[in-house]
């Protein structure tokens, strides 16, 4: 009992443990924090690539793909049995973008992605990643008429920009665009007319000369063949879902600024599946865009219908009509493992013309990096906990030194050298408990307003702290995990115990006479 009694006694008086307190609770929820913010943004990024990627991926080696999708999805079934939930066709072309932006050509690099609409969102989430309600729901390559998001469908209502641009999208704003290229066209030809009537010599110098019937001909032979003219204001090309970042950008505020819109039409150029290597060149119509929030695939990936693709760049065979594939995204049912699937797929495919990976396996050095850099993180703020332990350890080896004599009365009263080192081991354990408890609690608060603090320091420097133009969220995204802050809060105590050891074993084998006698 009277190890209880003076614990409590040195922990209420000791205002010198206070700063050991602080310490542990300084590491112990810098540590909750970083392990909440760090697990959140590693789940946020490998939710999107397992949704943007399938759970494998059955792709050839050959850039211009293999025949016949079905006959291979057929014997991929056939090797996995069960586990298989759903497959999709796909083909990926490396390809130049052609935006207008200002009367200007803005060339961008992409990858154009062939896919089946009826059955890509199937396998992946990609259609929750769209910008029109009803492509979310199914994707149809067709223009809408209208009923784009103005505000970011995957953000908070309250942190999410408005994108106005957005309201008109689609056939009203391709019917403006088209009145305007009209407009212009006459008018430029009302002033190429101006110009020619000025440039005409005086009509007694070429009355002769010129045949009246000739400029007619001349017209006649210049014109457009026979057939009806594309008309941009009520029709459309091959329609191309662009990801967000090919044609936009999020300014530092948050908001976002586009170049082009759902309606507009862009000019791709491929190279054909043949040799030697042609360049074909397609228009395409945007009809909606694709916001995974992962830049790598916003900025680079559009897609495409697979048999336009198929057959604008020359993947179907002219005999039998059958089309070219490049990959095979499969998706498993839940618990099927995608490793064992794997290794299946492998054995019964030929290995140098077909490759099967996981999306794990896609993302390994992307993955890799995140673990080392919350491990690496784990172990540098563990070393504060670590440097309140020496604290510990140094304010023990004080107390020891300064209640030398009341050690020594202690013990000539009866206390055991056990018991002796009990009271400092009881210090530490309750320095511990009391700073990872505290450090707990301060954590898990700061975790649940981290937005709000974040927001409240950004108002106070000028400067975002978590900047959406780079991470492309609005909120900070956090994940607590119970067992991680259990085993923090349980090896900050651990420290605090050990670091009172070495001070407990010196008092308890003071000898009684000599630690009365002490000076």
């Amino acid at each position: 009992m009277y190890k209880l009694l003076l614990c409590w006694r040195y922990l209420r008086t000791r205002y010198i443990a206070l700063v050991c307190i602080i310490s542990v609770t300084l590491g112990v929820a810098t540590m909750i924090v970083v392990n909440s913010v760090m697990a959140g943004f590693t789940h946020e990024m490998q939710d999107r690539l397992n949704g943007m990627l399938g759970d494998l991926i059955f792709r050839s080696r050959s850039l211009d793909g293999v025949l016949d999708a079905d006959a291979h999805m057929a014997k991929i079934r056939e090797v996995a049995g069960d586990a298989v939930a759903g497959m999709s066709p796909t083909v990926h072309v490396p390809a130049l973008m052609y935006l207008t932006v200002g009367g200007e050509l803005m060339p961008r690099q992409i990858t154009l992605v062939g896919i089946d609409e009826k059955t890509y969102a199937s396998v992946s989430s990609f259609g929750k990643y769209l910008q029109h309600p009803e492509n979310r729901r199914q994707l149809d390559f067709s223009l809408r008429d209208g009923g784009y998001d103005v505000v970011d469908h995957q953000a908070d209502a309250a942190a999410a920009k408005p994108r106005s641009v957005m309201k008109n999208a689609g056939w009203p704003w391709r019917r403006y665009k088209a009145m305007l290229n009209r407009e212009r066209a006459e008018q430029e030809r009302l002033s190429q007319r101006s110009v020619a009537a000025d440039a005409q010599p005086p009509v007694e110098q070429t009355v002769h000369t010129q045949n009246p019937f000739q400029s007619i001909a001349a017209a006649g032979s210049e014109r457009e063949p026979e057939g009806r003219e594309f008309d941009p204001a009520s029709e459309q090309h091959p329609g191309i879902v662009l990801g967000i970042g090919i044609c936009g950008f999020r300014m530092p505020d948050g908001t976002d600024q586009f170049l082009g819109l759902p309606g507009d039409d862009v000019k791709i150029s491929y190279p054909l599946s043949v040799l030697p290597v042609k360049i074909a060149s397609h228009d395409y119509t945007v009809v909606d865009f694709y916001e995974s929030k992962m830049s790598e695939y916003d900025s680079n990936f559009a897609f495409v219908p697979l048999k336009v693709l198929q057959q604008n760049r020359g993947l179907i065979d002219p005999e039998t009509g059958v089309g070219k594939f490049t990959s095979i995204q499969i998706k498993l049912k839940p618990g099927a493992s995608a490793e064992a699937v794997r290794d299946r797929l492998q054995n019964a495919f030929p290995a140098q013309f077909y490759q099967v990976n996981t999306w794990r396996d896609e993302q390994g050095p992307l993955l890799a990096a995140v673990h080392m850099e919350t491990m690496v993180l784990n172990v540098l703020l563990f070393m504060i906990i670590a440097v309140a332990g020496f604290g510990i350890l140094a304010i023990f080896y004080m107390i020891v030194v300064e209640k030398t004599r009341d050690i020594g009365i202690l013990k000539s009263l009866g206390a055991s050298g056990g018991g002796v080192m009990g009271i400092f081991l009881g210090y530490g354990l309750s320095l511990g408990m009391v700073g990872a408890g505290a450090g707990a609690g301060l954590g898990l608060l700061f975790v649940a307003k981290i937005n709000e603090i974040a927001d409240l320091l950004a108002r106070a420097t000028g400067q975002p702290v978590f900047d959406p133009s780079v991470y492309y969220f609005y909120r900070i995204p956090t994940i607590v995990e119970p067992f991680t802050v259990a085993w923090i809060a349980a090896g900050a105590v651990a420290i605090a115990v050990l670091a009172s050891v070495l001070p407990a074993r010196r008092a308890a084998r003071l000898h009684p006479v000599r630690a009365l006698r002490y000076e």
